[in-house]
């Protein structure tokens, strides 16, 4: 079977990326985590790690400083393109966000960008119907204290992958 391949496809602004230099630390028919470093530099951080839940329609990134120290733990919903044959999966960002803070603050973003795709007919009634479902299953876990069941992903394989000393 070829090497997994993810893509990031954004409807705003409209393109596609092969994600060619995130690591696959993990992957199943469940969940992916990768390792990543930022596609074009930034101040405010400069790599992370994804946990892509593939049956929830949601991402799962904690993103870093450069010491290494969390910013936040960023969400995006998406929806999945699978190729078995190229084993291959093609991310579409829908576009609405959920930051939570170390404190535990929680923002919603972008919804804006959700409704101008939806005026724009870039999105489908099935991707509306796909995000806010999504959208309101992962606020459900966030409101009930239960985050961390979807963090864990991303913790267990960043201490597989730190050397013991």
């Amino acid at each position: 079977m070829p090497e997994l391949k993810l893509y990031r496809k954004r409807i705003i602004p409209e393109e596609c990326v092969l994600l060619k230099d995130d690591r696959i630390l993990y992957a199943d028919d469940r969940i992916i985590v990768t390792a990543w470093k930022t596609l074009h530099p930034k101040k405010e951080f400069s790599h992370g790690y994804s946990c892509y839940f593939i049956k929830e329609n949601y991402k799962v990134s904690r993103f870093l400083r450069k010491d290494g120290s969390l910013i936040y733990w960023y969400c995006d919903i998406v929806d999945y393109d699978i190729d078995p044959e190229e084993n291959s999966y093609i991310v579409k960002d829908l576009l609405a966000d959920v930051i939570v803070e170390p404190d535990g603050f929680v923002r919603v973003l972008d919804l804006d960008e959700f409704e101008e795709a939806l005026e724009a007919e870039s999105l489908s009634v099935m991707d509306v119907r796909k995000a806010l479902r999504a959208l309101s299953s992962l606020l459900k876990i966030i409101y009930a204290g239960e985050f961390d069941s979807l963090t864990a992903e991303i913790m267990s394989r960043i201490e597989e992958e730190t050397p013991r000393q």
